[in-house]
């Protein structure tokens, strides 16, 4: 399997596809999408560990929806059982992702509190007031706080990023598919930023009408997730089986240019042999 390095405007065709993913059964992916955001939500009301428990099962969870993305790229419904689907064969190892993404981010917030010092912490977790002297020294080591977690949060995500995908796709051990995952996303770090700016500027309208918005936004955000993989890491376009004569969506103009050229040279084999039948013919 080889990490392919692509171009930066394809940061724009993985949601323009994804959205392609999301038409295909729009009702299946609203399903899926608000499920997720229940277990979400029920795992907040838990007291304290409801952020920790869905923090671990989250890339179990995000599994099941890119076997789902699977299926419909082969001509199967999508269903809400997709969901935790993933659950059943790869629970050890996605679980396993979820705890190492979690004892990062707690060692980074950690680091980013001890950075930031009490008065950070009590003015942030208790709404402490500090006086005006005071006020300038917590706002630089806020400041500080900050930008160490969001660099190193950074990697983390990008980590986690395909992980999953390694994991029930390829069957990965998860140190592996992280490695490979932070890889991927540092080769492409140029269309992965192109991608989360378009997504930003993507939510930011799509919070405008109220958050309906998001309805679309979520479910084309995770079916972007199954196309910027099978790009990176497979360099093929989606396919379905039930359009199978129909030409697939093109991720560039190289690939493009591959498959006309293969045409070309099928076009010139055939040809060939009527060329040389009529020289044949000319001679006797």
């Amino acid at each position: 399997m080889e990490i392919r390095q692509v171009d930066a405007k394809q940061g724009l065709q993985w949601l323009l596809s994804g959205f392609y993913l999301f038409r295909r059964t729009p009702l299946g992916w609203v399903f899926i999408c608000g499920a997720l955001l229940l277990i979400a939500i029920s795992a907040a009301l838990i007291p304290f560990a409801g952020s920790f428990i869905f923090t671990l099962i989250y890339p179990a969870l995000l599994g099941g929806i890119m076997l789902g993305c699977r299926d419909l790229e082969e001509g199967k419904p999508l269903e809400i059982t997709h969901l935790f689907s993933a659950i059943e064969s790869h629970l050890a190892a996605l679980i396993t992702i979820g705890g190492i993404y979690l004892t990062g981010l707690i060692l980074v917030s950690g680091l980013a509190a001890v950075i930031g010092g009490p008065q950070m912490t009590d003015m942030l977790l208790y709404g402490k007031r500090v006086d005006e002297t005071e006020l300038m020294g917590v706002m630089s080591s806020m400041l500080t706080s900050l930008l160490i977690l969001l660099t190193l949060s950074i990697p983390l995500m990008m980590a986690s990023w395909f992980s999953p995908m390694l994991v029930v796709f390829h069957k990965m051990p998860p140190i592996m598919a992280m490695q490979q995952s932070l890889y991927a996303c540092l080769r492409n770090i140029i269309p992965l930023s192109v991608y989360m700016i378009v997504l930003t500027i993507l939510i930011f309208l799509a919070v405008l009408p109220y958050g309906a918005g998001l309805v679309i936004l979520f479910p084309t955000m995770y079916a972007s997730m199954y196309v910027c993989y099978k790009d990176i890491f497979l360099g093929e376009p989606i396919r379905f089986k039930d359009n199978a004569h129909s030409n697939p969506v093109q991720w560039n103009d190289s690939q493009k240019s591959s498959q006309e050229n293969t045409n070309n040279n099928e076009n010139a084999n055939t040809d060939k042999p009527q060329n040389e039948n009529s020289e044949s013919k000319k001679q006797e």
